[in-house]
């Protein structure tokens, strides 16, 4: 299955870097305010939705552009971002992946991020670790946050909440040595995963955004949970991760503002 899902990845990402030329010609639409989709979003989709159907043609899908695609076996299921990172491709800025994860029987069993510029792989599978590029890969052993590199995405959304959100920020600036919002989740998380950050917090995303970050996460030996610390990050699209030591130490600085920061927002899961 994830061959299968690796096959269907690079389906998508031939799409993607097809486009890469002439993406001053791409056309796109907004779905909501500052929310666009793009003919290269539906295509890649189109592309890896097929790669999985022709393989798995009984499992039900999760695509961020088609919404749910039922399937005749309630055991699995695929969640798809196509592109996440539409923004920064319509602006030509390098940072954007293609995102599938498997769930079985409720839990994630199977991830792949592809970014199609650099042909960066980051692979994961349940129980058996995860790789970049076909090398076993580590979260960092960051221990404290006077030492941490951190990754997030800002609110920017009408209805989200600002104050709350940019009061975490500034804590962090403040107690870490950096924070970096490069706007693709998706990579954001495998960046944990390889020790690139050391960790990592973002509200109002969705299932198919943190799917296969989470479990790549997971398998490099780090910890993933919503802002208040427990379980319900993929419900809720209010996400942790880090190292095992730093994660209760980002807590403390979330915890007080997680209410305001996630509002009504529900995942697209």
């Amino acid at each position: 299955m994830l061959n299968i899902a690796v096959r269907a990845a690079r389906a998508g990402g031939k799409i993607i870097t097809r486009h890469l030329n002439r993406v001053d010609q791409v056309r796109f639409s907004a779905k909501a305010a500052k929310d666009f989709v793009s003919e290269v979003d539906q295509a890649s989709e189109a592309a890896i939705v097929s790669t999985l159907r022709k393989s798995f043609p009984d499992h039900a899908i999760l695509a961020e552009e088609s919404g749910l695609l039922a399937g005749s076996s309630d055991e699995f299921r695929w969640i798809i971002d196509p592109l996440d990172g539409t923004t920064n491709f319509l602006h030509g800025f390098p940072q954007y992946a293609i995102s599938i994860a498997l769930e079985h029987k409720g839990r994630l069993d199977q991830a792949v991020i592809y970014n199609p510029i650099s042909q960066d792989l980051y692979t994961a599978s349940r129980g058996a670790g995860a790789e970049l590029n076909s090398r076993r890969i580590r979260v960092s052993n960051c221990r404290q946050l006077g030492s941490a590199l951190l990754g997030t995405g800002l609110p920017f959304r009408e209805g989200d909440d600002f104050d709350s959100g940019f009061k975490v920020l500034r804590e962090f600036s403040e107690l870490t040595v950096g924070i970096r919002r490069p706007g693709a989740a998706s990579l954001d998380l495998a960046a944990v995963a390889a020790g690139q950050f050391d960790g990592f917090w973002e509200a109002h995303l969705s299932a198919w955004d943190i799917a296969a970050g989470a479990l790549m996460v997971r398998e490099a030996g780090g910890l993933v949970t919503d802002l208040n610390g427990g379980e319900n990050w993929l419900q809720s699209g209010s996400i942790v991760a880090g190292t095992p030591k730093l994660l209760p130490e980002m807590l403390k600085v979330i915890r007080p503002h997680a209410s305001a920061m996630t509002g009504l927002h529900k995942s697209g899961y």
